[in-house]
């Protein structure tokens, strides 16, 4: 998957490049049972990586049993995603697979382009509300030790690096690491705290 994708027209094709994973959502347009196996055959021809029906009461009621064989034959994967399901929690688990794939190669432009991806496709308003509920600082907090966090996922950590990178002594970069860590003690896990904090930073750059 290289990015999620909102569909909001009745044809995606000017906007996919391929690999994408495709939501649809009925919100802004109707979907029929005959629309969504044109999104289906659509996405085959354009190399989708997988289309998601959000599905409920108010828009797409549920998938058509049609739409599942259709997928099968076209070898599409198919998921059913209820309304119900807050979309900042679909978000989070793709986009800290990003992170993930940031950290093992901080410089690669597709994870880049990734992140970048799911900030446009979250919005402001849900990219707001994932700093809230996740991050483990506030928006303002972030700016003020962006660069730190850059050095930081560009040298995974390493101090010497990252002293040469900020023009500093590796004191320095040592003593700022320590009081962040330390704002961030009251957390339950640190490691899951400083992963959270790292993808707030990644998304919130986008």
């Amino acid at each position: 998957m290289r990015w999620p994708y909102v569909a909001e027209n009745r044809s995606f094709s000017p906007w996919i490049k391929g690999g994408e994973l495709v939501f649809v959502t009925g919100i802004s347009r109707h979907r029929s049972p005959q629309n969504l196996a044109e999104c289906l055959y659509e996405g085959k021809d354009c190399g989708i990586s997988g289309l998601v029906v959000l599905t409920g009461d108010a828009y797409i009621g549920q998938l058509p049993t049609t739409l599942v064989r259709l997928a099968d034959e076209l070898s599409i994967p198919l998921f059913e995603q209820p309304y119900s399901l807050p979309m900042i929690e679909v978000t989070e688990v793709i986009a800290r697979a990003i992170l993930r794939s940031e950290q093992k190669d901080s410089r690669g432009p597709a994870a880049n382009t990734m992140t970048r991806a799911v900030a446009e496709t979250v919005g402001t308003d849900t990219l707001d509300e994932f700093i809230r509920r996740y991050g483990p600082l506030d928006t303002d907090a972030l700016r003020d030790v962006a660069d730190l966090l850059n050095a930081w996922l560009a040298h995974q950590g390493n101090y010497h690096a990252m002293a040469e990178a900020l023009h500093c002594h590796r004191n320095t970069v040592r003593n700022r690491m320590n009081r962040l860590n330390e704002r961030m003690s009251a957390q339950d896990d640190p490691a899951e705290s400083f992963e959270s904090l790292l993808l707030a930073h990644l998304l919130l750059r986008s």
